[in-house]
């Protein structure tokens, strides 16, 4: 088998492929691959390769490589200066690499940010849940789940029956970029004023340098917020009840617009005022920090009609990839495609667009309500049961359902109906039992790693923040406690049921006190830290999340726990825990938990989870017990909630 030899690795040189693996962000497996999937798909098809074929993508700087064997060639993105022995070859040029040969990319210092090269044949790593792209941070895909090392030999798919080689005119990267977006899901009047949303999309954005494949920090003007907080979600006007992101969805991350990338987030507690269309999205992986965005609203019809000029181009290479016009629309408000009235038990409910690819369904007031909750597991169910061809993604949130869609196999317009006629035959979920387990996880409160991420983020992002230098101790302020170990007994003493998974990553529940007691109440960072430990536990709004790998977050950390995620031969779901499982939490040491770590990561040890069930009825039976209390203890958090947000604005 041929092989290509990296002679010198680059910077975060990573095997990607076009379509990345998509099916997964239910439990937080982000697609990856190409983040410029258009310059990718062109360069794919310049070699002759199939769609489906692995190519190289690069930042900074590109590889050194070398064939074992004659192959044809075509680079471009950002890499414009790329040599085969010493002689520079044009991005876009098909080319062949003769045996012995030396390729180098070249340094990529802009404009734009990404380099790619597509090699005949493809490269052919193994695929693993069912891509061959790169997850970096989630370590798995690509070249053993990492960046590619100098002597690396990464194998040649086939030359045999593939297409025509034909050289490629790339599209034009530049240093100021008209973005168009979808506006909503969220917007005015309920989370941002009109002068707000107005500003959102007068402004020239800057692209922040803390930017990467995960999502595309932006630096502009505070958000013109309608509300002064989230509620139950959290103390900023930013903090909505955990909801999953579309790729390309601008979010508010705080008082920071966020683009979420290729690797990002498919479930979080921010507002998505708008959503980079698909024929747009290949933009955010050549953005460059001191780039400037304009994000041009636009409506759906504009977008499906780009995207389906893309996709002419791509059909045919020789025709001239002619500009579609940015047809500017007036769309200030998110368009509401169909309202259900309350009937029954069944919540009153939304179908938004969130962007042309998605639908995003919310039920019911924007409080926790887990009758709302299971209702919504409900509808999501009864569309896996009868899901449409195309649809691609069906993620559930605490009071929301995002649904997914190939947009060249099935119209929103459709799905829309098939989601209302579903609603209407949703069982009562006052009365409905759902099968559960009850997991018991350890946790080492107080742990070193979760106060090395708070140093981290005191010393290089926000040291005068109100959770800085430590995160327990604000929790206890705003909840009114007398000391710090109380919010640990809380934290022991509750029962957490799982209202989402996926939440930062990789099986990562989001979890929320069956007791209202329970229900401690914080804010998530503003902006949000760029570090967490692995396994950290942490607490935003009145939820709870257990984060499935390292990599950025805003919850409040109150401690570490073991692994939810495994990968391995043996685990047919490398994800751990489940929607409704019942966490109960159990102290130990850290060495203790460094034991238990490395037993459950190696699969010596499991979870240990007993059967169980969850209904509405459990949560009724405590409301009824403690009623008197309930009111109390909600009252002086409320309290507690209210006099932190004024010590904010003294």
């Amino acid at each position: 088998m041929a092989v290509i030899t990296v002679v010198a690795p680059g910077i975060q040189t990573t095997v990607q492929d076009l379509g990345g693996r998509p099916g997964l962000w239910d439990v937080g497996v982000p697609p990856s691959g190409a983040a410029d999937e258009l310059t990718f798909a062109l360069l794919t098809a310049g070699v002759g390769n199939p769609d489906t074929a692995a190519g190289l993508e690069c930042v900074v700087k590109g590889p050194v490589l070398s064939c074992d064997e004659d192959r044809l060639v075509c680079v471009g993105g950002a890499a414009r200066q790329a040599t085969v022995d010493g002689r520079p070859v044009r991005p876009g040029l098909v080319f062949l690499l003769p045996v012995g040969a030396v390729l180098d990319v070249g340094p990529i210092d802009g404009p734009g940010m990404r380099g790619y090269v597509a090699i005949q044949g493809g490269l052919d790593v193994p695929r693993v849940l069912g891509s061959r792209s790169t997850f970096v941070l989630g370590g798995f895909g690509g070249q053993d789940g990492r960046p590619l090392a100098a002597g690396d030999e990464i194998p040649l798919g086939r030359r045999e029956n593939l297409l025509a080689p034909l050289s490629v005119e790339l599209p034009a990267i530049t240093g100021s970029w008209r973005m168009r977006v979808i506006p909503g899901p969220h917007g005015a009047p309920e989370h941002l004023t009109a002068d707000g949303v107005e500003a959102l999309f007068a402004t020239t954005w800057a692209v922040d340098h803390r930017s990467d494949r995960t999502g595309v920090r932006l630096v502009g003007p505070t958000p013109g917020w309608a509300r002064t907080d989230g509620g139950e979600a959290g103390l900023h006007p930013s903090n909505v009840h955990d909801s999953a992101y579309p790729v390309g969805g601008i979010m508010l991350s705080g008082d920071t617009p966020v683009i979420v990338g290729k690797d990002g987030p498919s479930l979080g507690g921010f507002v998505v005022p708008a959503v980079v269309i698909e024929a747009d999205r290949w933009m955010l992986g050549q953005l460059r920090a001191g780039d400037t965005v304009d994000l041009v609203p636009v409506t759906p019809a504009v977008a499906t009609e780009a995207i389906e000029h893309r996709r002419r181009w791509l059909t045919d290479l020789r025709q001239e990839p002619a500009s579609v016009p940015v047809a500017i629309g007036t769309p200030e408000r998110p368009e509401v495609l169909y309202r259900g009235g309350r009937a029954g038990t069944a919540p009153p409910y939304t179908i938004r667009c969130a962007g042309e690819r998605h639908l995003l369904v919310e039920a019911g007031p924007a409080e926790l309500d887990l009758t709302v909750r299971v209702w919504i597991h409900l509808l999501a169910q009864a569309l896996r049961d009868d899901r449409p061809a195309g649809v691609t993604e069906i993620v559930e949130g605490v009071r929301s359902l995002l649904v997914a869609i190939d947009s060249s196999r099935i119209a929103l317009t459709g799905l829309v109906e098939r989601l209302a006629f579903l609603a209407a035959g949703v069982g009562d979920p006052e009365t409905v039992v759902l099968p559960a387990r009850e997991v018991v996880l350890p946790i080492a409160f107080d742990h070193p790693e979760a106060h090395e991420a708070m140093r981290r983020y005191a010393t290089s992002v926000r040291p005068d923040a109100p959770w800085c230098p430590d995160n327990v101790e604000f929790i206890r302020r705003v909840n009114d406690l007398g000391t710090r170990n109380e919010v640990f007994d809380i934290v022991e003493a509750a029962t957490y049921l799982v209202v989402g998974l996926g939440d930062v990553y990789l099986g990562a529940p989001v979890a929320v006190p069956i007791d209202p007691r329970h229900r401690l109440v914080t804010t998530k960072y503003n902006p949000a830290r760029t570090w967490t430990p692995q396994n950290a536990v942490g607490i935003g709004g009145i939820y709870l999340c257990v984060y499935g790998m390292e990599g950025p977050g805003g919850y409040q950390l109150v401690g570490r726990t073991v692994p939810v995620w495994r990968l391995s031969p043996a685990d047919a779901r490398p994800w751990l825990l489940r929607q409704f499982d019942l966490i109960r939490f159990t102290p130990v040491t850290a060495e203790q938990l460094a034991h238990e770590r490395a037993e459950i990561a190696a699969g010596r040890a499991d979870l240990k989870t007993t059967p169980a069930t969850f209904s509405i009825a459990d949560v009724r039976r405590i409301e009824q017990e403690a009623p008197v209390e309930i009111a109390t203890v909600r009252a002086r958090r409320r309290a507690a909630f209210e006099a932190e947000r004024a010590r904010w604005g003294a």
